[in-house]
């Protein structure tokens, strides 16, 4: 099989694959507020919008500051494809940055970088205020406030139905628990790979929620406060996200050139696989059969991390198959079985 083949067909390829992360879509386009549409509102708008794509891309609440970004922020458009104005309400201005350059960019400055391929979340949000107590459910008007605020901290948030049996479990004192074992079977269905439990209440004309959250084996949990509920369900998607990144983002400084060999790949898996390795700079070397080998920059842990997304299996250390020689013309290299690098990794699906 040809290389070139194989990635031109590949690239074409849907991600329908059973893993439950998602590709954020809309990582890159930026809405931020607005009051009128003067130059002057327009350049403070995009300044903000610069800051929250860095938080979002980075999770790191400094990095817009970074001295390697001081040329972006003096003229942001170097990396923005298009910007225009949502009628709202609220009215905003919404900023479209082209991935490759903003990316760039990035990199250059040393800075982290989590990439379009997130974990999904599925979010368990009650909400007690004079009007009473109530259990956020997808469709709902009090489900749009919780979709902007993931929407503007880059996470795949979904909702539940919020029918009766989820109700009668979804309760506040199994929201506030430690322990996430009462609502593991109510959302098997939703098939979402991370479990957010927020209970959130209104006292005195504000705002404050308690909330955990739970990936694998990552535990985390806070509480926030805010002037109202959108305040307060972005405050808390911006610390899930920020706990993310520390797992997920690929920091160049943390990083070593290795090799990654995958096992088990088709077409319609090598589409997911670029999804995933977008953070690392991944860059096939070679294909045998239904391995690739692909050369990376990451800090072992967040590969590991990331390929879980995917439902990948790490091959135990041992024997592995690395290329003998660099693809030349499009012909698939031999490849020999040698004990595996000391830094390389090898997953399966």
């Amino acid at each position: 099989m040809r290389l070139c083949k194989f990635l031109f067909v590949g690239c074409l390829s849907v991600f329908s694959l059973a893993s439950h992360a998602q590709t954020v879509s809309d990582l890159y386009r930026v809405r931020e507020p607005v009051s009128s549409q003067t130059p002057q509102e327009r350049d403070q708008a995009t300044q903000r919008a610069l800051d929250t794509l860095v938080l979002r891309l980075t999770g790191d609440a400094k990095a817009a500051q970074n001295p390697g970004l001081e040329a972006i922020r003096k003229d942001p458009q170097q990396i923005i494809s298009q910007f225009g104005y949502d009628a709202g309400p609220p009215e905003s201005l919404q900023v479209e940055f082209d991935p490759a350059s903003t990316n760039r960019a990035l990199r250059r400055a040393g800075l982290a970088l989590w990439g379009t391929n997130r974990p999904s979340i599925l979010g368990w949000w009650l909400n007690d205020s004079a009007e009473g107590s109530s259990l956020v459910g997808d469709g709902q008007a009090s489900a749009e406030p919780l979709r902007r605020a993931a929407q503007h901290r880059g996470l795949p948030l979904r909702l539940p139905m919020a029918d009766l049996n989820e109700q009668i479990v979804a309760t506040a004192p199994n929201l506030e628990g430690s322990d996430p074992a009462p609502l593991r079977d109510i959302s098997e269905r939703y098939g979402a790979d991370g479990l957010l439990a927020v209970h959130a209440r209104e006292e005195g004309g504000q705002w404050q929620a308690q909330w955990h959250f739970w990936l694998g084996d990552q535990r985390e949990q806070g509480t926030v406060q805010g002037a109202d509920s959108a305040a307060v369900a972005d405050a808390v998607l911006l610390a899930v996200s920020e706990r993310l990144a520390l797992r997920f983002a690929a920091k160049p400084g943390a990083s070593t050139e290795q090799l990654l060999e995958v096992q088990g790949m088709n077409l319609e898996r090598y589409a997911a696989l670029g999804h995933l390795l977008e953070p690392f700079a991944g860059r096939p070397l070679s294909i045998d059969g239904d391995r690739i080998v692909y050369r990376v920059n990451g800090n072992a842990d967040q590969l590991r991390a990331q390929l879980g997304l995917a439902k990948l299996q790490e091959v135990p250390a041992g024997t592995a198959s690395v290329p003998v020689q660099p693809i030349a013309g499009g012909t698939m290299p031999a490849v020999a079985l040698m004990p595996a690098a000391k830094a390389g990794l090898s997953f399966r699906w």
